[in-house]
C-alpha cells in the first residue's frame, strides 16, 4: 500500500511542520490527527488529539515514535511503552506508547485495507503500562486511558482483586483485573472496619501487596517471602499503596 497516497488524499491533510514525511489533518472540529511515515515507509505512525491538539507535541511523540519503533514494540507487540521521552515545556509526559492494529482496529469501517499498516503512538507516563500486557489487557487499556486527551494527568497501571464484607462487594475474575487508582481508594476507605476485608493491588513492575482489616488495617508484600504484615492506618494506608503504583 502506498501510504503517502492515502494519507495526503485525506480532506485537508497537509504537511506537518517540523518533521518530514508527515501531516495534519482534521475532520470535524476539535478532532486532530497527525500522522508520520514509519523509518522504512511502510507503515504510518498516528496520533490524535481531542479538544486538546498541540503540534509540537505531536511532532515530539512522532519523532520519537519513528526513531524508537523497533524498540517501542520490542517487548510488546500489542502495547509498548518506552520511557525516556522529553516533550516540549508544558507537558510532563515521560513516555510515548505504541499501538498495534489487533488492539486499535483504527480505519476498519472506513479504509480496512489501511488498519494493518497504522500503528497509534501517544505521549504516555512510564506508570501506566507493565510490558507484559495481553492482547486482550492491551484492548482494555487503550480503551481506559483516553490517549486522545493530550492535556491529561497520569493514570497509573493498577490491577486488584478484593472483598469487602461491609458492602458484600467483591472481585468477579479469578484473579487480579485491571482497573484505575480511584476505584483501590474507594474500596479501601469503604471496607474500613469490616473484619475480614482485603484488598491485592498489583502494580506495573508485578509488585503485589495484600492490605487486611482484622481489627486494624494490616499491609504486607503478598509475593515475597519476606513480606511480614504490619499494621497501618487507612490515611497511610491510601498514601502507601496509591505511591507504589506511581513507583519506577
Amino acid at each position: 500500500m502506498d501510504i503517502r497516497a492515502v494519507v495526503t488524499g485525506f480532506r485537508d491533510a497537509e504537511p506537518l511542520s517540523g518533521l518530514p514525511d508527515s501531516w495534519h489533518w482534521s475532520p470535524a472540529p476539535g478532532i486532530d490527527f497527525a500522522g508520520a511515515l514509519s523509518a522504512d515507509g511502510k507503515r504510518l505512525l498516528q496520533l490524535s488529539g481531542r479538544n486538546s491538539y498541540d503540534q509540537e507535541l505531536a511532532v515530539s511523540t512522532l519523532r520519537f515514535a519513528r526513531e524508537h519503533e523497533d524498540t517501542l514494540f520490542s517487548s510488546n507487540s500489542f502495547l509498548g511503552a518506552l520511557g525516556g521521552f522529553e516533550p516540549p515545556a508544558g507537558h510532563r509526559f515521560d513516555a510515548v506508547v505504541g499501538i498495534a492494529p489487533e488492539v486499535h482496529r483504527f480505519y476498519r469501517v472506513e479504509n480496512p485495507d489501511l488498519t494493518p499498516h497504522v500503528r497509534l503512538t501517544f505521549p504516555a507516563y512510564s506508570c501506566e503500562f507493565s510490558g507484559e500486557e495481553t492482547l486482550d489487557e492491551a484492548i482494555t487499556r487503550y480503551r481506559m486511558l483516553r490517549l486522545n486527551h493530550l492535556g491529561r494527568e497520569p493514570l497509573p497501571f493498577l490491577k486488584m482483586r478484593y472483598a469487602n464484607t461491609r458492602t458484600r462487594g467483591k472481585s468477579t475474575n479469578p484473579g487480579r483485573g485491571l482497573t484505575e487508582p480511584a476505584r483501590l481508594v474507594e474500596e479501601l476507605r469503604l471496607m474500613d472496619g469490616g473484619t475480614g476485608s482485603f484488598v491485592e493491588f498489583e502494580n506495573r513492575h508485578g509488585d503485589v501487596w495484600r492490605a487486611e482489616w482484622h481489627g486494624s488495617w494490616f499491609v504486607a508484600e503478598w509475593n515475597s517471602q519476606n513480606g511480614t504484615p504490619r499494621q497501618i492506618e487507612i490515611d497511610e494506608l491510601v498514601e502507601f499503596a496509591t505511591a507504589r503504583l506511581r513507583d519506577r
